[in-house]
C-alpha cells in the first residue's frame, strides 16, 4: 500500500510532535505500519511499529517511553506521537507497511516520501 507521511516540523528540545501516515488505498487495516527515520549520513533505522490488529506495538530502545504508535483504521491513518524530543531525533521520518504483519519486523521497507523532523537544542 502506498503511504504518505506528514506532520514534521521544526521544534525545540522537549517539545512534542505528532506524525501522520495515510493512504487512499483500501484494506489499510490489513497492514502493519512501521515508522523509520534516517538522519543525514546514516542508514534508516526502525523507530516503531504497530501490528495490523493494532494489538501489538514495538519500539526502538532510543525512543521507548517517549514515542507512541497508534492507528485509526476508520480514517486509514497511523500516527507516531513523539514527546520529549531531543536533537538526536532530528531525521527524515518515513512510514511503511507489511501485509498482515506483526509490526515488529519490516524486512523490505519501502520508505517513499518522508517528513522532516528537526529538533533544536
Amino acid at each position: 500500500v502506498q503511504l504518505q507521511a506528514s506532520g514534521g516540523g521544526l521544534v525545540q528540545a522537549g517539545d512534542s510532535l505528532k506524525l501522520s501516515c495515510t493512504t487512499s488505498e483500501r484494506n489499510f487495516n490489513a497492514y502493519a505500519i512501521g515508522w523509520f527515520r534516517q538522519a543525514p549520513g546514516k542508514v534508516p533505522e526502525f523507530v516503531g511499529g504497530i501490528s495490523w490488529t493494532g494489538n501489538n506495538k514495538y519500539y526502538a530502545d532510543s525512543v521507548k517511553g517517549r514515542f507512541t504508535v497508534s492507528r485509526d483504521n476508520d480514517n486509514n491513518t497511523a500516527y507516531l506521537t513523539m514527546r520529549s524530543l531531543k536533537p538526536e531525533d532530528t531525521a527524515l521520518y518515513y512510514c511503511t507497511s507489511d501485509l498482515w504483519g506483526a509490526g515488529e519486523v519490516f524486512a523490505d521497507p519501502k520508505l517513499g516520501q518522508g517528513t522532516q523532523v528537526t529538533v533544536s537544542s
